[in-house]
């Protein structure tokens, strides 16, 4: 019912002239548009104990990384 009323006041407004916004530009804006997550590509690191360690090891399980690096 909802959609029909909006489509109704959409002719409506189209046919008395009245100007109807368009959607922004967002590149014009520099906005990047969202992208969903891919999954993480697959490797296998050495743990503490020296075991190699899969990222695949953990699928579907909750999984935080945290990689450190210094100079």
């Amino acid at each position: 019912m909802m959609r029909g009323l909006a489509a109704v006041a959409l002719l409506v407004a189209l046919g008395s002239g009245v100007a109807v916004a368009t959607a922004p530009d967002f590149a014009a804006l520099g906005v990047q548009p969202y992208e969903p997550p891919k999954p993480a590509p697959a490797f296998a690191l050495p743990d503490v104990d020296g075991k190699t360690v899969r990222l695949g090891d953990f699928r579907g399980k909750v999984l935080i990384l945290f990689f450190w690096a210094t100079w």
